[in-house]
């Protein structure tokens, strides 16, 4: 089966297998495992932040961060299109009585500062409004294709969110993504933004886990909502060896997924009956349509599983396809002639 409905279908190399079982453990609750203090530290330093801390998953990441920064009956703006607008169950008004302000999201991932200063237009002193008090950003964009905010625009709306006085907070599950894209260390994007949230287990390929990083401060207020939230773990060297090697190792094959994203984009770009625009593939991520004359979406992806190919919709009867550490260029080859199969068969 070539499989790219997501690059969290990874599995872990040899190395990070062996890892597991040489890690040497301690009660993370405590902060005594000695391979999750390791982490932490050189994935701080890599990011260029005092601190970072291990967490479960990019969901509950992301939520622990956005708790830390929001009180209780404020906002936090965020894109209409983002994965913590969609994609993670409303947790921050859940859990952290904090309300969502989603803004229009543009076809590259940016949030126009034009629409988010018209959330502070309100008068702060009227009790009748909710007070903004975190800004989010994805980057690399999901939703959008897997696009690349640039850094002159991250610079922009972290000079904007300095301006109004509230933080910057970046769901970069993918930033790794975007830094080897832009073929920049991943610290110049993450200087502007207070805290980052990223994941372990998608283009780096290790099994489980993500990371916020931040100031010292900010992050004690992480760890205790972690906890909070059922996430503090024990033994948790088993998950952090891997996570060594992947922000260490796998950051760097990372062009090879983004060429071969680009190769499945050309290639279906020339396909009748698909629609497919290679000017919007920047990571590893490539959005296509099937002309409906051919076959529903759900048709088209249920004949590709059929034929060995596993895609998946993403909204409004677009595919997505994701590269990663398990797909070759030949794999990408013989998708594209499954797909060429499939289509050609009504023509028969």
């Amino acid at each position: 089966m070539i499989e790219l409905r997501s690059d969290t279908l990874t599995l872990p190399t040899e190395e990070m297998i062996r890892s597991i079982t040489n890690a040497k453990l301690g009660d993370d609750v405590y902060q005594e495992d000695p391979t999750v203090k390791e982490l932490e530290a050189e994935t701080a330093s890599i990011m260029g932040k005092e601190a970072s801390i291990l967490m479960p998953s990019g969901t509950m990441a992301n939520l622990a961060a956005i708790m830390a920064h929001c009180p209780r009956g404020s906002k936090v703006l965020v894109g209409n299109e983002t994965d913590i607008f969609i994609y993670e169950a409303g947790g921050a008004s859940v859990c952290g009585g904090i309300i969502y302000e989603p803004i229009k999201t543009q076809k590259d991932g940016r949030l126009l500062i034009e629409d988010l200063n018209k959330v502070f237009l309100n008068d702060p002193e009227d009790p009748q409004f909710a007070i903004p008090s975190l800004i989010c950003l994805e980057n690399p964009h999901n939703k959008m294709g897997g696009r690349v905010l640039p850094i002159s625009y991250l610079k922009e709306v972290y000079g904007f969110a300095v301006e109004k006085g509230i933080p910057l907070h970046m769901d970069g599950a993918r930033i790794f993504n975007a830094a080897n894209s832009m073929n920049k260390p991943v610290r110049e994007l993450a200087q502007y933004a207070n805290s980052i949230q990223f994941c372990l287990s998608k283009g780096l390929s290790a099994p489980i886990g993500s990371m916020v990083v931040g100031s010292h401060i900010f992050i004690q207020k992480v760890r205790r909502i972690r906890k909070m939230l059922g996430g503090g773990m024990r033994q948790s060297g088993i998950i952090a060896a891997p996570a060594l090697i992947a922000i260490n190792k796998m950051d760097k094959r990372l062009a090879e997924d983004h060429s071969n994203a680009k190769r499945l984009a050309v290639g279906l770009s020339v396909i009748d009956g698909i629609e497919c625009d290679i000017s919007t593939v920047d990571t590893n991520i490539v959005f296509f349509q099937i002309d409906k004359e051919y076959y529903s979406t759900k048709e088209f992806i249920d004949l590709a599983k059929n034929k060995g190919l596993n895609i998946a919709e993403l909204g409004s009867g677009r595919i997505r396809a994701v590269t990663h550490y398990g797909i070759s260029s030949e794999d990408i080859d013989n998708a594209l002639n499954i797909i060429k199969e499939i289509l050609n068969e009504t023509l028969c």
